[in-house]
């Protein structure tokens, strides 16, 4: 995906921040295709460069994403459509020799955004955890005992009360952490331009830099023979599919029943549709603008998750139907969006329809019990001036897409 960032003062005055809100922020997208989103890059800085010996920095970076239809009904087997869009997370790892870390004996999260650090001694790890194999094939899903190790870990460290919910980030760190490069000492560092919470996709992004960047530093994965040190690179399908499937299991941990689509699409890039687990790319003929406003209310994922099976549970036959409508919506979607239009009678008639779709979809969402008063001050707003909005990700706050309709850039400047 292409995506192109715009400064306030490059947009209509109409649609300017201060008259949606001081707590509104936005940024423009152009959804458009790439090969692939997850990068890596590998410096080693010892003559020795088996991923067992000798010191090891790898980074990966991976994007964050928007879904155009289908969230919430994409987890009980509905169709979905998603794009990465130009925001990153970054990891990297530094791997110290094996049996030789300077004393320090430490697996170290450095949360660079937050300015938290958290750490646990080897010894600690391996006293709690067991013997771990280390192996960095298909992944072994993280067990409920296992789950529960992890948060005896965490509770000597000091995690603001504020930012209780990086619990299970850092329970997913030390899941794939020691179930893919076992005891050995390390330091990761994460940064990213993805606000947390706010349905982009930060934590399956964070899942993702993360398994690509272990992954290769297990020498599971390569980026490349023969590229120069330092260098950023893409993985090989294979690659990424094993990096998919480890990311999967953190996208668990941190959401307990996500449906998978927000890994995927961080991983592999471009747009997509999702479906029950398979994947298909969709060629997008002509680029589709879309306005992302952030409320800036935060929400949790996984209680929202819950409270749509909950709402399913009590009425099953109203929920299937509302479920149904939402894979017709996302299955129309993406045909229409791989639609050629080569005048702008046509590109006009295929954005109506996209429009349509995305404000039936918000309707759906609505009847699911995700929207929230800061969701639909934004969709109010932006239908007067006759555009169509309608929320990404898990709802209850975070962002709102809002279709823009090519005739309107005619006036841009």
């Amino acid at each position: 995906m292409l995506c192109r960032r715009r400064s306030p003062s490059d947009n209509p005055e109409d649609l300017s921040p201060h008259r949606w809100g001081a707590d509104l922020t936005y940024k423009e997208e152009e959804l458009q295709l790439l090969s692939g989103s997850l990068i890596s890059s590998v410096t080693t800085t010892t003559a020795d460069k088996r991923p067992d010996r000798g010191s090891m920095e790898v980074r990966a970076r991976a994007p964050g994403k928007i879904i155009l239809a289908g969230e919430h009904a994409v987890v009980h087997g509905s169709a979905a459509v998603a794009a990465a869009i130009d925001l990153y997370t970054t990891f990297s790892i530094h791997l110290l020799p094996a049996g030789d870390d300077g004393g320090a004996g430490t697996v170290e999260l450095d949360l660079r955004d937050s300015g938290l650090t958290f750490s646990w001694p080897c010894s600690h790890l391996r006293e709690a955890l067991g013997e771990v194999s280390g192996k960095a094939g298909p992944p072994t899903p993280c067990s409920p005992d296992e789950l529960a190790t992890m948060a005896k870990l965490l509770q000597g460290q000091e995690i603001p009360e504020a930012k209780i919910w990086l619990s299970t980030g850092l329970s997913a760190f030390l899941f794939l952490y020691t179930s893919i490069l076992g005891y050995r000492p390390g330091k990761a560092v994460v940064t990213s331009d993805l606000p947390i919470g706010a349905g982009l996709g930060s934590s399956a992004a964070f899942c993702v830099s993360m398994s690509g960047a272990l992954l290769t530093a297990a020498g599971a994965v390569g980026i490349g023979v023969g590229s120069a040190a330092g260098e950023w690179e893409l993985f090989g399908k294979d690659d990424l599919e094993l990096v998919n499937l480890w990311a999967f299991q953190g996208e668990k941990i941190i959401h307990g029943k996500p449906s998978g689509i927000d890994n995927s699409v961080s991983t592999f890039g471009s747009m997509i549709k999702f479906k029950k687990g398979e994947l298909t790319n969709l060629k997008s003929r002509n680029p589709v603008k879309m306005l992302i406003t952030d409320t800036r209310v935060g929400r949790n994922t996984k209680a929202l998750v819950a409270g749509v099976s909950e709402r399913a549970s009590r009425h099953p036959d109203a929920m299937a139907s509302v479920f149904h409508a939402v894979n017709s919506i996302s299955e129309e979607l993406s045909s229409i969006v791989e639609l050629t239009a080569e005048d702008e009678v046509a590109i006009t008639s295929k954005e109506d329809k996209l429009a349509e779709l995305m404000e039936m979809n918000q309707g759906l969402l609505q009847c699911m019990g995700v929207s929230h008063s800061s969701i639909e001050t934004v969709l109010r707003t932006t239908l007067k001036y006759s555009l169509v909005s309608k929320l990404t990700g898990a709802g209850g706050g975070g962002c709102v897409l809002t279709l823009i309709p090519t005739r309107i850039l005619f006036y841009i400047p």
